[in-house]
């Protein structure tokens, strides 16, 4: 049982919106999010302009509601936090989250003396704050969110981000390659709460396996590298650091507050303390695939195959840029081609390269041969979809038909990536399409199977996730 401060927080009976209206972006964003994701417990709206905000009882004060209050939603200006909090001791809320903003990240001497005094006062009261300048929580199996369009499904990543805008981009994308998360936490200023706290967390929590971090700036550099390195040691921390040129450090500064030290510095501290360093929300969500779905890769030598002409070349530029080995197709799979009677087998090579004509040859029999040669060490597959079919049941048995061809489970007893690229379905995007590669996404995301847009990008994750288990041997 979890005995972190953070616990009690996220599992609130009843939770208040002060500041909601029919009528504001925010305020009935928050009830929104909490509704389509199935909140079990009480949702009260505050606010003393009305009697009823979108058909539920509103209440003038956080005081003033009936029964217990655990957790509260400020959705009102920052002048007015003060006297919320008030009320909300007298309540016996325990956390505040704060998205309300225009505090220290404004720059401003007395909105960051307000930010301060604030503190004091909910520390006075005994109660957390996460925030301010923050979208909050999203919980999936508490059926708690800040916004009504995130996955109701849950999964086994955890994410601590500064920024909230980037929980919902991070979340959706992520959902696309088969991920879901136990909780996604934006905190904003960290004015109570801050990165260590929620890194932390995540540490003991046994319903993340994976943690992923976006981080402007920290407020105790040695507390959160040392917590990093011990982390480190159970789990996989993936973090992308924002503010790493001039112009983002000056837009970190007025985002967040935060201050954005050296890059070089930085690098160099995460990789040290064995963490995976992420350049992008794009490498982020490919680095937290590969780890999910990947066993340990052991080394650098890649077997590719499935793609044709100029992709060929391009796979084998783009996996040695990454720092990966495009060895020679060994002479015992050309060998084994002979005795099969392949008219290319004296020809085809690592990249295999399928624009010419192979006789009864496709990609799954090379990416057999190369899974059980001791050669290669892991596998890229391009893989090209079926065309669409009428009904449901014709896409079934299409793809089912379709990936019979690839093997999966033969080829996937060494570390596979797969590449899919749109333009293998034709390069239409009908309805038709889409529902066929939705289906045919899913179904390899069922079997296990990494996915990613181009090879570029799959090289890429590969690489990094290879220097991350040579690090941790």
């Amino acid at each position: 049982m979890s005995t972190h401060a953070l616990e009690e927080i996220l599992h609130p009976r009843a939770i208040a919106v002060v500041g909601a209206s029919d009528n504001s972006r925010q305020g009935p964003g928050f009830i929104n999010g909490l509704q389509e994701l199935g909140y079990k417990g009480q949702i009260y709206p505050v606010n003393p302009k009305y009697s009823e905000v979108m058909g539920m009882k509103a209440y003038p004060t956080v005081k003033d509601i009936p029964g217990p209050v655990d957790y509260v939603i400020s959705s009102i200006p920052a002048s007015q936090v003060l006297g919320m909090l008030a009320d909300c001791s007298q309540k016996g809320v325990k956390a505040v989250h704060l998205f309300t903003a225009r505090f220290s990240e404004t720059g401003r001497k007395d909105a960051a003396e307000l930010e301060q005094t604030i503190l004091k006062k909910a520390r006075e009261a005994g109660i957390r704050l996460i925030g301010p300048n923050c979208l909050g929580v999203y919980y999936p199996d508490e059926g708690i969110s800040f916004m009504g369009n995130l996955p109701k499904k849950s999964g086994p990543v955890g994410l601590a981000s500064q920024s909230g805008q980037a929980v919902g981009e991070i979340v959706n994308m992520a959902a696309q390659r088969g991920l879901y998360f136990s909780k996604a936490i934006s905190y904003g200023n960290a004015l109570d709460f801050n990165e260590c706290d929620y890194l932390e967390y995540f540490a003991q929590d046994t319903e993340t396996k994976i943690i992923m971090m976006y981080i402007e700036g920290v407020r105790d550099g040695r507390r959160f590298f040392d917590s990093l390195r011990r982390v480190t040691t159970t789990k996989p921390v993936i973090i992308v650091k924002g503010g790493r040129g001039k112009s983002g450090t000056r837009a970190t500064a007025s985002h967040t507050a935060s201050l954005a030290g050296s890059t070089e510095i930085w690098e160099t501290a995460v990789r040290q303390a064995g963490a995976i360093s992420a350049d992008d929300f794009e490498d982020l969500v490919d680095l937290t695939t590969a780890v999910y779905y990947l066993p340990p890769i052991q080394g650098p030598r890649v077997g590719v195959a499935g793609g044709s002409g100029g992709s060929s070349v391009l796979a084998a530029d783009k996996c040695e840029e990454a720092g990966l080995d495009v060895v020679a197709l060994p002479a015992e799979i050309r060998e084994e081609l002979r005795a099969k009677g392949s008219p290319v087998w004296d020809w085809i090579g690592n990249p295999a390269d399928f624009s010419i004509t192979m006789g009864s040859l496709n990609a799954g029999d090379i990416m057999q041969m190369m899974a059980a040669n001791e050669n290669f060490d892991f596998l890229i597959l391009f893989m090209m979809g079926p065309w669409s079919a009428g009904s449901r049941r014709d896409r079934k048995k299409l793809i089912d038909k379709h990936l019979e061809q690839y093997r999966l489970e033969e080829i996937s007893q060494k570390p596979l990536l797969v590449v899919l690229e749109e333009n293998g379905w034709g390069g239409v995007a009908s309805d038709a399409n889409r529902k066929m590669m939705n289906e045919f996404k899913m179904k390899l995301m069922a079997a296990n199977v990494p996915i990613f847009p181009n090879i570029g990008r799959a090289a890429r994750a590969a690489s990094k996730i290879l220097d991350y288990y040579q690090r941790r041997q």
